[in-house]
């Protein structure tokens, strides 16, 4: 399913959260009770304008990251020399190669402190030991928030950004389930031969289909770049408020 994003507005304090008591009326019939109608909830951050393809195969952080200011920041621009001075900063900030070799990429580590850095934050990495809880989690930051999140994707080799989601309710209320993730791969319109096609930006992919490619993080990998923490997890790039009575992170 995909959605028609261009009329939005791109102010972060001004994004479109909609609530919505769906009343159905069929022709020649009574409308179904209010009680009966199905309640949804949607957020979504992007517009059109704020998605960037990534420059070469190896700028997804950068171009990743330069989506979210983009959608946090209004009037950021989406120029390659841009996007390039990001992933040098995520590369700076991503620690080095156990094997000593010089990094071409940027790590996960680097795309959250490069936005911290970047006064975009506060961000953090989080794990999430199941499809259905990551995505809750990360619709309740942003529904918090009003921040876009970052994916791991491939089990730990690509960056995509999530702008967006329908619930079934109010993420914050218990038992509500995510229905659709709003995502932007700044790898589109290439794909993948192994993990398959770019998803057209801003598409609103159901859980299934968003699980074809968003899978744990491998275990030998995440112990490699000094990460255990992560390993064998759904990873998240995900913002986070600060309780200024207590200090403590929401």
């Amino acid at each position: 399913m995909l959605t028609d994003r261009t009329q939005r507005r791109p102010q972060a304090a001004r994004r479109l959260v909609r609530v919505g008591l769906a009343c159905l009326l069929l022709l020649g019939a009574a409308p179904i009770p209010a009680t009966a109608a199905a309640r949804g909830y949607e957020l979504d951050l992007g517009t059109r304008a704020d998605f960037v393809a990534q420059s070469n195969f190896v700028q997804c952080v950068g171009a990743s990251m330069q989506m979210m200011l983009n959608m946090i920041q209004p009037g950021a621009d989406r120029s390659a020399a841009t996007q390039l001075r990001l992933q040098k900063l995520a590369r700076e900030w991503s620690g080095q190669r156990p094997d000593g070799r010089e990094r071409q990429g940027a790590s996960v580590r680097g795309w959250a402190s490069g936005l911290n850095l970047l006064d975009a934050g506060p961000y953090q990495l989080v794990g999430a030991t199941s499809l259905e809880e990551a995505l809750l989690t990360a619709a309740k930051a942003m529904r918090r928030t009003g921040k876009p999140v970052g994916l791991l994707m491939w089990r730990g080799r690509h960056a995509w950004v999530m702008s967006g989601f329908r619930a079934t309710g109010d993420p914050l209320v218990a038992g509500t389930q995510v229905t659709a993730v709003f995502v932007e791969d700044p790898l589109y319109p290439y794909g993948s031969s192994v993990w398959g096609p770019s998803p057209v930006p801003g598409a609103a992919l159901t859980p299934e289909e968003l699980g074809r490619q968003f899978v744990p993080r491998r275990t030998s990998s995440a112990n490699r770049w000094g990460m255990a923490g992560l390993s064998g997890k759904y990873v998240l790039v995900l913002p986070y408020l600060i309780d200024l009575r207590t200090q403590r992170r929401a």
